[in-house]
């Protein structure tokens, strides 16, 4: 039987409460499949632990989290923690001390959840949004000059390699491929930033030539946005770097009806190194403890965690279980337009799970 490490850092607020409904359903889908056990590991990590100890987490954090297959992350966020204190002590290192180089965004509406845009189904959203994650926008080089004077002066200096473009890209290349309309969309600005996108643009381009199968495009971003909004049926797979995808991919989530549904996967698809599993909300400190909190972005998390570790179909019975409690309508958290608690909802995720089986 295989057997996977996995780091739980639930973190702040709602996120303690959604990662142990994550748990409870891979634990269902655990003994329902029966060819696999995963382990998990507490790490009290977070803001609440920066308020103690005056980091985020411990100086060999990254080598504790080293030794397990996955790390599967809540929620990091505080009321009097600065967020960029929580993003770079945390965050930012993970993904970059382990290259996760690729952000996997999947946006798929649910169906059962109402979407946003009129006369739009689950037929019409289903888009893989690839994120570079470890340079670009948000490598952190720059630095502030004079502080507090009149003539303080900021650069923030973004910075794109050929290997880091070159890697994403054809990471995205590969996804489409794999999909039943094998299309792929670059998002770019190559008409403002006539150096970092110019040059994305022709990475895109030489490599699109090795993938011919693959009817590749690319957009400008502000008018990939706005045919996110008026025409998302029309895009398969969009692969965008750091600040581009974190745009794109959050107003994806919008389509998907509900924040507390799209999930996120920090992916080193060598595995070489840990990937990291999360749902794409914040911490909700107002709603920490009133078991409120939709845990489905948890728990879709958790299915693209068992899946990237090699056991899909295991993960596809906890997507099922998802989509057909969200069919039926009987059992929904407050966010779309239930009443049932955070545990309740995972219980009935996890009762479908133990029915199918």
């Amino acid at each position: 039987m295989k057997q996977y490490s996995i780091a739980c850092v639930p973190g702040d607020g709602v996120g303690t409460e959604v990662i142990d409904a994550g748990k409870q359903v891979l634990l269902a889908v655990q003994e329902a499949h029966g060819g696999f056990r995963l382990h998990f590991d507490d790490y009290p990590w977070g803001c609440e632990y920066y308020l103690q100890h005056g980091e985020m987490m411990p100086k060999d954090g990254i080598k504790v989290l080293a030794d397990h297959e996955a790390i599967y992350l809540g929620a990091v966020g505080y009321p009097t923690v600065p967020d960029h204190v929580s993003l770079w002590g945390l965050l930012i290192p993970i993904r970059q001390g382990f290259d996760q180089y690729v952000n996997l965004r999947p946006v798929k509406l649910f169906p059962g959840v109402p979407c946003p845009l009129k006369d739009k189904g689950p037929e019409d959203i289903d888009i893989l949004c690839i994120r570079e994650n470890t340079e670009g926008e948000y490598a952190g080089v720059g630095g502030r000059f004079h502080p507090g004077t009149p003539e303080e002066t900021v650069l923030q200096t973004s910075v794109f390699t050929r290997r880091g473009v070159e890697r994403v890209m054809r990471y995205a290349f590969e996804q489409a491929m794999r999909r039943p309309r094998k299309e792929l969309v670059s998002a770019t600005k190559s008409n403002a930033l006539n150096y970092s996108m110019v040059f994305w643009d022709e990475v895109f381009w030489e490599l699109a030539k090795e993938y011919p199968e693959v009817q590749a495009s690319q957009w400008h971003t502000d008018a990939l946005a706005a045919h996110f909004v008026r025409r998302p049926e029309s895009f398969s797979v969009v692969v965008a770097s750091n600040l581009f995808g974190d745009i794109l991919t959050d107003l994806g989530g919008a389509l998907q009806g509900s924040l507390g549904i799209p999930a996120g996967g920090n992916i080193n698809p060598e595995k070489r190194y840990p990937s990291m599993f999360e749902p794409v909300h914040g911490s909700a400190p107002k709603y920490a403890g009133k078991g409120i909190a939709n845990p489905m972005a948890a728990i879709w998390a958790g299915a693209m965690m068992i899946e990237f570790l090699g056991e899909k179909e295991a993960a596809d019975r906890v997507m099922d279980a998802m989509m057909a409690v969200t069919a039926e309508r009987k059992v929904l958290p407050r966010d779309l337009g239930g009443s049932a608690t955070t545990a309740r909802v995972a219980e009935e995720i996890a009762a479908k799970i133990r029915a199918a089986a």
